[in-house]
């Protein structure tokens, strides 16, 4: 294993560790919406996406996320707004991640999805 594989390997058990630790608050139930997003900012080689999709799992969410070739990350985030709104809020505060903006997008619900993936 390499060093830049331990270093994967290092961030990936942090980021783990990080998302199993999240007590999540007390969700209001509503009704399920997609929403695209377009993350700018120092954003790849960080563990975002990993990030991401974890707490994605974890709070029930279904959809996608993605590297984009112009150094961005793209998301689809299909579930209940509240918990989409949590998952991006807790995005914002991680300090190794740096968002200048953040492009959203209400899309339309994919009925037939059932779970988080990362697109490579």
């Amino acid at each position: 294993m390499n060093i830049k594989e331990k270093f994967k390997a290092i961030r990936n058990n942090y980021v783990i560790n990080q998302v199993e630790n999240i007590v999540l608050p007390n969700f209001e139930c509503s009704n399920t919406t997609r929403k695209k997003f377009i993350f700018i900012g120092r954003v790849q080689k960080v563990g975002f996406r990993f990030e991401v999709s974890l707490l994605a799992k974890k709070l029930g969410l279904t959809g996608w996320v993605k590297n984009t070739p112009q150094g961005e990350v793209e998301a689809e985030i299909q579930g209940e707004k509240d918990k989409i709104d949590f998952l991006v809020q807790f995005m914002k505060s991680l300090k190794r991640i740096k968002i200048i903006e953040i492009k959203e997008q209400i899309i339309d619900v994919v009925c037939i999805e059932d779970e988080f993936i990362i697109i490579k």
